[in-house]
């Protein structure tokens, strides 16, 4: 599924990526490491543009990809958990760039999604607590 807004975006993802790991003159000083911060302003300004810009192609490819009912389900996730439907919408998009989407993914997918996360999740976050027990027992 090599699209050609998909290599846009992929590009663009890169440019930002190399710009955020010390793309910027001056080593990473906003206004290019001139004393005084001059040009900061319009570099925060650009950044929020391509921030916005990149969010905006990212919800219109979760729209080409997914089903409404999966849109709707996933935008009643977001509201409760973020995180998790983030990593959903990062699965789904990742899966279209590889090509393994094949059809839009329907709400029945996107449970099957969700229910992956939430077994990773819950294999990463195990906690036992063991309690340590007097050497020197009182009740004997």
């Amino acid at each position: 599924m090599e699209d050609p807004e998909l290599e846009a975006i992929r590009q663009r993802r890169m440019a930002e990526m190399m710009a955020r790991q010390g793309g910027m003159p001056g080593g990473g000083m906003p206004g290019g490491g001139v004393p005084g911060g001059a040009g900061g302003p319009e570099d925060q300004e650009e950044q929020e543009a391509a921030k916005r810009a990149a969010e905006e192609q990212r919800r219109a490819m979760l729209v080409a990809v997914m089903m409404p009912e999966a849109r709707e389900r996933l935008a009643r996730i977001a509201l409760v958990k973020p995180d998790k439907a983030r990593g959903v919408e990062n699965m789904i998009l990742t899966a279209a760039q590889r090509g393994a989407i094949t059809e839009k993914v329907s709400e029945e997918r996107l449970r099957s999604m969700l229910e992956q996360i939430s077994e990773r999740d819950s294999k990463a976050s195990k906690i036992t607590i063991q309690r340590r027990r007097p050497a020197f027992d009182e009740d004997d």
